[in-house]
C-alpha cells in the first residue's frame, strides 16, 4: 500500500512538473525594458496565470542573491505589465527577471544600439577629449584659427581616426593578444597611425597642395596626437568589441571636429574685437578653450537612457 501510494505521488509530481514546463514554453517574455525611475515593462506572448508581486523576482546581475522588492503590478494592454520597484532602477544596467508561474528565467538588457550610440555620445560631448580632458592640445590651438581649416582637419582626424582605431584593434585582437606580445601595443598603434598619415600626407601633397599647406606640420603630428592614440590603447586596456571600438573611435573623432569647429568659429569672431595686448595670441585661446570646456561640464552625469 505505501509502494503504491508512493508510486502516486511521484506520478503527480512528474505530471505537475511536466505542467509547469508546458506552461513555461507557452509563456516567454518578449520583450523587457527599465524605464526610469522604478519600473519595468514587460510583454509576455500569453496572459500570465499569475500577476501578484510574489511571482516576480529581479536581481542586479552583479548582486543575484539580492531581489528588489516588488511595490507594484499593474496590468497593461493585452500580455503587458508594469512592474514598479522599490529601489531605483538604471536602464543601462543587467538585471535578471524570474517567475515562479509559470517558472521562467529572462535577462533583462538594454539594446545593442542604444548601448553603442550611449557610447558614441559621451565621448563627443560627456568624455570630450579636448574639453573634459585637455589633450590633442598641439593640434587644438594650430588649426582652430580659420573654420575652414579646421572643418577640413576635423574629417580628415575623424577618418584617421576611425581607421586606425580598427586596424589596432584587429592587431591587437588577432595578432597581439594570442602571441601574449600586449608590451608592444604603444609601438604598434603608433607605427599603425604612422603609416596611415604618411599615406594621406603623400596623397594630398599630389591632389591638394592648397590643403596640404595649410594645415602643414600639424597633419604630421596626428602620428603622435595624444587622442589618436588613446583610442586603441582604451579600446585594448578595455577589451571592447568591433562595435564598441568603432563607437569610440566616431565619438572621440566627431568630439575633436566639433571642438575645433566651435573653436576656430570663436576664434575668427576674435579678429574683430578688441583683445588687450597682453591677451592676444594664444593666452585668449586658453580663456576661449577654458570657458568651452566649462560649458562642456553641463553635459556631465547625461545619460541617454533617462
Amino acid at each position: 500500500m505505501s509502494r503504491a501510494r508512493a508510486w502516486l505521488t511521484a506520478a503527480l509530481a512528474a505530471l505537475s512538473l511536466a505542467a509547469g514546463t508546458a506552461r513555461a514554453a507557452e509563456v516567454r517574455v518578449l520583450s523587457a525594458r527599465v524605464v526610469a525611475p522604478s519600473e519595468l515593462r514587460l510583454r509576455f506572448s500569453a496572459p500570465l496565470p499569475r500577476a501578484d508581486a510574489e511571482n516576480f523576482r529581479l536581481t542586479h546581475a552583479q548582486a543575484p542573491d539580492i531581489p528588489i522588492p516588488v511595490s507594484r503590478v499593474r496590468l497593461a494592454d493585452g500580455n503587458r505589465v508594469v512592474l514598479t520597484f522599490e529601489q531605483r532602477l538604471m536602464p543601462a544596467e543587467h538585471y535578471r527577471l524570474e517567475l515562479a508561474d509559470p517558472p521562467l528565467a529572462h535577462d533583462v538588457r538594454p539594446a545593442a544600439w542604444a548601448l553603442l550610440l550611449s557610447v558614441m555620445i559621451a565621448a563627443a560631448f560627456i568624455n570630450n577629449f579636448v574639453f573634459t580632458r585637455y589633450l590633442g592640445l598641439c593640434i587644438f590651438f594650430g588649426v582652430s584659427k580659420k573654420r575652414d581649416t579646421a572643418i577640413g582637419m576635423g574629417i580628415v582626424f575623424t577618418l584617421v581616426m576611425i581607421f586606425t582605431a580598427m586596424v589596432s584593434w584587429s592587431l591587437d585582437t588577432f595578432v597581439l593578444r594570442p602571441l601574449q606580445l600586449g608590451f608592444f601595443q604603444i609601438l604598434v598603434f603608433i607605427g599603425v597611425v604612422a603609416s596611415v598619415v604618411q599615406f594621406l600626407d603623400t596623397m594630398l601633397r599630389k591632389t591638394h597642395p592648397v590643403l596640404h599647406r595649410k594645415w602643414g606640420i600639424y597633419l604630421m603630428l596626428i602620428t603622435t596626437n595624444c587622442i589618436i592614440l588613446a583610442v586603441p590603447l582604451l579600446n585594448a586596456q578595455a577589451s571592447n568589441g568591433p562595435l564598441d571600438s568603432l563607437a569610440l573611435a566616431i565619438g572621440s573623432g566627431a568630439g575633436f571636429a566639433l571642438a575645433l569647429f566651435l573653436m576656430s568659429c570663436a576664434r575668427e569672431r576674435l579678429e574683430y574685437a578688441r583683445v588687450p595686448q597682453p591677451f592676444q595670441g594664444l593666452p585668449i585661446a586658453f580663456a576661449l578653450a577654458g570657458l568651452f570646456a566649462l560649458a562642456f561640464m553641463g553635459f556631465s552625469g547625461l545619460d541617454f537612457f533617462r
